[in-house]
């Protein structure tokens, strides 16, 4: 069998080096600016300029720890496909643990007396210095799979609704490291489905002959729940096989939460669902809730103003847009926006889904939709408390019915719809800065990942889907239509 070459070589050497020179170079500018200029020279000195070769010394010493610690959060894998955000944040997160450790072992060794001034400095110089070097990293890594270099071949196994939403996102999207080959099913999808772009290569019994003639390096397995005795069949007969197998679940009722097992009194439980958030986390996100929507408040408070007077040039009505929405525990409030539709529109049509290119907009709500200025008027409501900067988005109670109804045997029409309520509604959420906004996705996929966030809810979760956000707001491309929105 030929074994599919890896570039599990390059992309980390190149990390584990840009990482180290950015350490380094922490530390000399760090010893330059407290020393060597006059920029600190308000700072008195309590002892004599120290020699600038203990500095490096040291840095011999931690650029190995940092590097260990940065490899123990896997900084260095082939394929990391991490937002800059979020790379950030384990810049920070990390250089902060080892400057704890730098300062316990400066603590310890008496010999020399390190400037705390410095110490001050190569945190916030190792931080930029840091990022700086992953930045370039990642532009460098891109670069080489836009031209096609070192991309893996990646296969789909299964033809669901699943798998088709796979294929739309990442064929397209070389920029991850991998390049689609095809699918291999049961039979071929239908010609209107996604997959029917894709090379059909055959069904699940060639995946391992087509696995070595094919090179493929990752297996993307998308089954319904009752094709998963294929998966231990296809897991037996690939046994001694160098590929990577990653399944994505379809079972509803199952979400990849926090699912985990839990002993009681040595009694192994699998936790299917939990509590969202203690007591402290709900203080934390409403912290942050005020502190920002406040913030934004009067930031945008002439954007508000500006609105304001084009509303009332472009059409006749009122400013501001209120109607009520389902939030936490199924409890109603008004949800405020800036009218974008002809004042009474709903009342010649009903409650009906927002549309692209709806007909009832004005001239200045067109404008409004397209750049989320429509949305503003939601801090109030954060700032109320009946809403969140980030949750699940808010339905009116016709839909809520609608969507949570059961059919005589008991199912709901849309399983786990009501656990949307189990925390605050958003402006934005996980589903919407994942693309499943207006036509693009089904309901029960949204659910999916509201669901998900609600079970893996974090503070930096938060933060991370306001960035998401902003950068959808402000991409070209972006066009405003969200999700589960019935607006006039």
């Amino acid at each position: 069998m030929a074994h599919p070459r890896r570039n599990d070589f390059l992309i980390p050497t190149l990390g584990v080096l840009f990482d180290g020179i950015a350490i380094e170079f922490a530390f000399l500018l760090s010893y330059w600016l407290r020393f060597d200029t006059r920029l600190l020279s308000f700072l008195p000195l309590s002892e004599d300029i120290p020699a600038l070769d203990a500095y490096i010394y040291g840095s011999l010493v931690v650029i190995p720890l940092w590097l260990l610690l940065f490899n123990s959060r896997k900084m260095y894998a082939a394929r990391r496909n991490v937002e800059l955000a979020d790379e950030f944040y384990n810049i920070v997160a990390l250089v902060t643990l080892g400057m704890l450790v730098v300062m316990s072992g400066a603590f310890f060794y008496r010999a020399f007396s390190y400037s705390r001034v410095v110490f001050g400095l190569l945190w916030v110089t190792s931080v930029g210095f840091i990022f700086i070097g992953r930045f370039l990293l990642n532009q460098f890594e891109k670069s080489l799979y836009r031209r096609g270099k070192e991309l893996r071949n990646a296969v789909i196994i299964g033809n669901t609704e699943t798998a088709n939403r796979i294929f739309d996102v990442l064929h397209d999207h070389p920029l991850l490291g991998y390049r689609f080959v095809g699918y291999c099913a049961r039979r071929p999808g239908s010609p209107d489905s996604s997959l029917a772009k894709a090379s059909y290569l055959g069904t699940p019994e060639e995946i391992p002959s087509l696995l070595s003639s094919e090179r493929i390096e990752l297996a993307l397995i998308a089954l319904n729940h009752d094709e998963y005795n294929q998966l231990f069949e296809l897991v037996r007969k690939c046994e001694g096989v160098n590929v990577e197998f990653m399944v994505v679940p379809d079972v509803l009722e199952i979400m990849a939460g926090q699912m985990r097992v839990v002993e009681l009194e040595g009694i192994p439980f699998i936790k299917l669902k939990g509590v969202p958030m203690t007591t402290w986390g709900r203080i934390i996100k409403r912290a942050f809730d005020v502190v920002v929507s406040t913030l934004l408040l009067i930031l945008f408070s002439p954007v508000f103003l500006l609105v304001a007077i084009a509303i009332k040039l472009d059409s006749r009505g009122p400013v501001f847009f209120s109607q009520e929405r389902v939030g936490m525990d199924g409890k109603q409030f008004n949800i405020l926006k800036f009218r974008s539709m002809r004042a009474g529109a709903e009342a010649e049509t009903g409650p009906m889904w927002a549309m692209q290119n709806d007909p009832r907009r004005t001239r200045v709500g067109r404008f409004l939709r397209k750049t989320s200025l429509d949305e503003l008027p939601q801090l109030l409501n954060v700032f109320k408390g009946e809403m969140s900067l980030v949750g699940p988005r808010p339905e009116r109670q016709f839909f809520v019915d609608q969507f949570s109804r059961r059919d005589a045997s008991g199912d709901a029409f849309v399983p786990k719809y009501l656990d949307r309520h189990r925390v605050k509604t958003g402006m934005t959420g996980w589903a919407q800065v994942n693309g499943l906004r207006g036509p693009h996705g089904s309901l029960e996929e949204r659910i999916r990942y509201d669901i998900y966030y609600i079970e893996n809810w974090s503070l930096w979760f938060d933060i991370r889907i306001l960035l998401k956000t902003v950068r959808a707001v402000l991409s070209t491309s972006h066009q405003h239509n969200p999700p589960n929105q019935l607006t006039v």
